[in-house]
């Protein structure tokens, strides 16, 4: 009987120890800091870029990511995690934007899966109150709707210390979901692509992926205070932190 209950403690003991062991893993994972990049900057005429205003980027600029054309496409390396358009790229009324993002060397940059995607209705982009809808895909099955509108006044004042406002939005929650659609790495390293689409029609915003919609949303869903100005503007892309992806065959589709 005295060997069961010392191994009964031992057990206890060691089942204690283990969640510690697995937050601490988790817990680095998602502290991962944003790293700069060598040659960094928008090396595309016209375009422009702004990253966001969070504590993984903090003393890092624009410049520590790199935009750049690569035999016709969009090579773009990060740094802190990044919005980019090109004021002359527009969409009004319906449209659809699209573009396939690969991945060639998954996770190759980061501890955990980073997204990249299409960016929609942009306004005043590059200012406090820039507005704009992104949907972006991981390369694990995930993928996101997110956004970015003028930050609202809140009804309790934050806390002594509180980071500013950023003004972001989700719209499928802090993990995002996962969809069959989603393409999935084979593993660290892998190559990973995906076909990214969001489109406006009559009343209805949606974005697919692979050629499936993952995800809708009705414009009074969307337009109104914090999050879109309108659903008509700029549209561009999207990185997530520590990622390297190319862009392919951006563009609008009426």
């Amino acid at each position: 009987m005295r060997y069961l209950k010392g191994s009964c403690v031992a057990l206890v003991l060691a089942f204690a120890a283990a969640p510690v062991v697995f937050a601490q893993g988790g817990a680095a994972a998602q502290q991962e800091v944003s790293k700069a990049v060598k040659d960094g900057g928008i090396k595309i005429a016209g375009w422009q870029g702004k990253m966001d205003d969070t504590r993984e980027n903090t003393g890092l600029t624009v410049n520590d990511a790199r935009l750049v054309a690569e035999s016709g496409n969009i090579h773009v390396t990060t740094g802190p995690s990044m919005t980019y358009w090109n004021p002359a790229n527009k969409a009004t009324g319906d449209y659809t934007v699209k573009a396939t993002f690969t991945e060639s060397d998954y996770m190759g940059l980061n501890n955990h899966p980073h997204p990249y995607g299409i960016v929609i209705a942009g306004n005043d982009l590059g200012t406090a109150k820039q507005s704009y809808l992104y949907c972006a895909a991981y390369g694990d099955g995930r993928f996101i709707v997110r956004g970015f509108g003028e930050p609202q006044t809140p009804a309790t004042p934050p806390a002594a210390g509180a980071p500013p406002a950023t003004g972001s939005f989700m719209m499928n929650g802090r993990q995002g979901a996962a969809n069959p659609a989603v393409n999935k790495a084979a593993a660290t390293h892998a190559s990973v692509t995906q076909e990214i689409a969001m489109s406006v029609k009559g009343d209805k915003v949606s974005c697919s992926i692979n050629g499936t919609e993952v995800a809708s949303y009705t414009k009074a869903e969307l337009v109104t205070a914090g999050k879109l100005t309108s659903t008509d503007g700029v549209y561009g892309i999207r990185f997530g932190h520590n990622t390297d992806a190319v862009v392919k065959d951006l563009k609008l589709v009426k």
